[in-house]
């Protein structure tokens, strides 16, 4: 697939990204592509549902698995954050064909940051793998949605 379509899914994901900081969630977006078909779209709930691991890439996740597909080789699912141990982790059981980001996560990214389990040899699964995409857009939004976060935690003060 090329950059410019790798840049078309990623600007989907941050969409859902903004859907998340607009309800007040940390705004993490991520999108499920097969071909060129939008399967699912998800951003992070953790505090709409009251779970900490409700995060988007594992709704979608979830979702899918519910519909009776198995493996997702055929499948690329782009997020705008770099993707944490436990996302990762689902990544590589669900078998999924290729994971696409945005944002790289200095404190939990799983997928080159702080560890890359998607590229250990010693599971069975290693998926394709392209970070970066975007990043700047990505990284701003979180920036952004931080620093209001701060702003209103010291005026409350």
């Amino acid at each position: 697939m090329d950059m410019s379509k790798h840049k078309y899914w990623m600007r989907k994901a941050l969409e859902e990204a903004e859907k998340a900081a607009a309800v007040d969630e940390i705004p993490v977006g991520a999108v499920l592509v097969c071909g060129d078909q939008l399967i699912s779209s998800e951003h992070n709930r953790t505090r709409q549902l009251s779970d900490p691991l409700a995060h988007a890439e594992k709704l979608i996740i979830d979702k899918i698995m519910l519909s009776g597909i198995k493996y997702l080789y055929d499948y690329s699912l782009y997020v705008s954050l770099e993707p944490c141990l436990m996302c990762a982790g689902m990544m590589i059981w669900s078998r999924i064909g290729t994971v696409v980001f945005g944002a790289y996560d200095p404190k939990a990214g799983a997928c080159g940051s702080v560890y890359n389990v998607l590229k250990d040899k010693s599971f069975n699964h290693q998926p394709e793998l392209l970070g970066g995409v975007l990043q700047a857009e990505a990284s701003q939004l979180l920036k952004d949605f931080f620093k209001t976060k701060r702003r209103m935690t010291t005026d409350a003060m």
